[in-house]
């Protein structure tokens, strides 16, 4: 099982119960088979305020504008750049907000609380695993240090060396020497045995595996830096540490250092590159000290004490953080509550949308005639905006409109220009006659 899954696992069963409520009506803790009770299909003309485009009449062909009510249409251009905004804004991220149910819906449908309470629990579940992921990236910048994962005795050393008594066996066998090979198999302990009737002094040197490997510091790197035994990277890190806080970056050309009396000293130069750190701290780092036992292998029948244990501290991969790397960098369960997400937002448009039906509804049931002509006016304006008409199409349709005081000498005005027309034609065609 992956490290994600209890936190994906647990995100996922969240979109699912807030969906199946919005859908089906199903609250926390109910049996599957209850439902809510269907409101309705879907009533009632579509798009804003209660329609985005007029019904036509039984009976009567679609409105047909005249060309000379319309405005120029917009260029090709201003048409490409609105569908690049429009794409631009339909795939933007939904925000959380888009997904409350308005007050209005709550007071209508009291269960809908339950889903408010999904969705609050839902924002509690994404803090905790947002400050949980901030805190295994924190703990993961940390070196771990276990003691209790299983692994052979020779794995955690690179070499062993027992330096013998050179007066007693000779300087040719006093030395038991084992060097870690690519082709070494581990083992859980080592058995070194010798002939001898009298106590001998050994010395046990161990010289620990490090992964990744450590160095030690120059004695004058060590001092500036307080460290002793350290990876490569946490010494850079140090030296970088130690140029930020004493502001040794030169100001003028960034990728320069100005080395002050101390860099002076363990570098050799007053000003050197960032690029120079690593080629310059191969000198400084040496080879970590071994752990040094002394031991005494005692012959004497009456001494007891012929077993000797020594703790030694050595540094381990936790086995945590293989899963915990997984579990930052892994996208499983993704896309599946996006699209739960999705679901959500999709099924709280519609329940907007049916809510709108629902009061258009309501106001048709209460006064029919002033609602009607009330929505009539609104189709006009939405009309008229949509495309971009002059005038007023719905009073210029009624009688009433062409029976005001102007409408004599509209048409007064009409026949006159008229005439003028046809009296203007009349004398270009003589002229052509005459000529």
């Amino acid at each position: 099982m992956s490290a994600d899954e209890p936190s994906g696992g647990a995100r996922r069963a969240t979109k699912s119960k807030l969906f199946e409520f919005l859908v089906h009506g199903v609250r926390p803790g109910m049996p599957s088979a209850t439902r809510m009770a269907p409101q309705g299909s879907a009533m009632g003309p579509p798009g804003p305020p209660y329609g985005a485009s007029p019904t036509a009449r039984p009976g009567n062909p679609p409105p047909i504008l005249e060309q000379s009510r319309k405005r120029t249409a917009p260029t090709q251009v201003q048409q490409q750049q609105a569908a690049v905004q429009s794409r631009a804004r339909s795939a933007k991220r939904r925000r959380m907000v888009d997904k409350i149910l308005p007050q209005k819906i709550r007071e209508l449908v009291p269960e809908s609380q339950a889903y408010m309470d999904l969705l609050a629990f839902e924002r509690k579940l994404d803090q905790t695993i947002m400050r949980k992921r901030v805190d295994i990236q924190e703990a993961l910048k940390r070196p771990m240090k276990t003691g209790k994962q299983k692994r052979k005795f020779s794995s955690f050393f690179k070499s062993l060396v027992i330096e013998l008594d050179k007066d007693l066996y000779g300087p040719d066998n006093h030395l038991v020497e084992w060097h870690r090979t690519p082709s070494t198999q581990e083992t859980d302990g080592f058995q070194v045995k010798r002939p001898g009737d009298v106590s001998v002094r050994c010395t046990l040197l161990l010289m620990l595996d490090y992964q990744p490997p450590q160095f030690k510091l120059d004695p004058r790197l060590a001092r500036l830096l307080g460290l002793h035994t350290q990876t490569r990277s946490a010494i850079v890190q140090a030296l970088w540490q130690y140029i930020k806080t004493n502001k040794l970056q030169d100001s003028h050309d960034k990728e320069y250092i100005a080395c002050d009396k101390y860099f002076q000293q363990i570098f050799d130069c007053p000003r050197l590159k960032f690029s120079e750190i690593p080629q310059r701290l191969t000198s400084l780092l040496l080879p970590p000290d071994p752990i040094i036992i002394n031991h005494l292998i005692s012959v004497d029948l009456s001494d007891q004490k012929k077993t000797a244990c020594y703790d030694i501290d050595v540094e381990v991969d936790d086995p945590l953080k293989c899963q915990m790397s997984s579990f930052l960098l892994s996208t499983a369960n993704q896309q599946e509550i996006a699209g739960l997400d999705n679901k959500i937002h999709e099924t709280i448009e519609s329940i907007n949308q049916l809510k709108i039906q629902r009061d258009f509804m309501l106001s048709f049931s209460k006064d029919p005639k002033c609602y009607i002509q009330e929505w009539l006016r609104s189709q006009s304006r939405d009309l008229k905006i949509m495309t971009d008409v002059v005038g007023s199409p719905e009073e210029e349709r009624r009688a009433e409109f062409y029976q005001q005081s102007w409408s004599q000498e509209a048409v007064s005005r009409y026949f006159y220009c008229k005439i003028q027309q046809r009296r203007q034609e009349l004398e270009q065609a003589i002229a052509v006659r005459t000529t």
